[in-house]
């Protein structure tokens, strides 16, 4: 059973007999032999390219190996207007909704307002927040709200995520390396661990999860 790396940057060859992993792309970039998915990070919109760069992530949304639209969402950290950052979102929520295709989410400081954009769209695709890292009040209600969770990196190091990821569902849970060059293998027993589960047992349910998602 592969190991599944839900998001990552780093297109690494990796052995696909034993992984499987979704290549974050942006509107700038031609390779798509992988599998992957594409949107506008909020870090790096520009109000003059939107357009055209939503045109040609719809261009791209057709191809077999677009798993997902993302990643997108809100960041108040970001030196983007926030409005234009929210437009932008929704935009990527319409194509996702066009194309039946699941939301990858970059958020920082905005979970309240991720929420709100959900309960006022009530979208039918799957939301998955990436790289999650906060604490379990913000995890609980987001997926009271429909939403996966990611886990990557940190889950390794940080005490405070970890007691976070014990008290998540099985059912609600990803795993990922982003941008960090390392074997999403260590992920999976790092989180094995913390769950007190067989690695097996995990892998199963992220495929099922998978499953879920990502009907194709």
């Amino acid at each position: 059973m592969k190991f599944i790396n839900i998001h990552t940057h780093q297109n690494l060859n990796q052995n696909l007999e034993e992984n499987f992993a979704i290549l974050n792309r942006y509107p700038d970039e031609t390779i798509f032999n992988t599998p992957f998915s594409i949107g506008i990070h909020p870090w790096f919109i520009d109000k003059k390219n939107v357009e055209k760069e939503i045109n040609y992530i719809k261009s791209k949304i057709i191809h077999q190996n677009c798993y997902a639209i993302g990643e997108c969402g809100l960041d108040k950290l970001s030196k983007i207007n926030y409005t234009l950052q929210i437009n932008v979102f929704k935009k990527h929520i319409q194509l996702s909704e066009a194309f039946k295709k699941p939301l990858i989410i970059h958020c920082v400081k905005s979970f309240q307002e991720i929420i709100q954009i959900k309960k006022e769209l009530n979208p039918s695709q799957k939301w998955l927040i990436h790289g999650f890292h906060k604490n379990n009040k913000i995890a609980l209600e987001l997926i009271k709200n429909g939403c996966f969770l990611s886990f990557g990196k940190a889950l390794l190091y940080s005490d405070k995520l970890q007691k976070v990821f014990e008290n998540i569902p099985l059912d609600k849970i990803f795993l990922e390396t982003d941008n960090a060059e390392i074997d999403i293998i260590k992920i999976y027993q790092k989180a094995s661990s913390i769950k007190n589960s067989s690695i097996k047992k995990l892998q199963e349910k992220i495929h099922q999860n998978f499953n879920t998602i990502f009907i194709r």
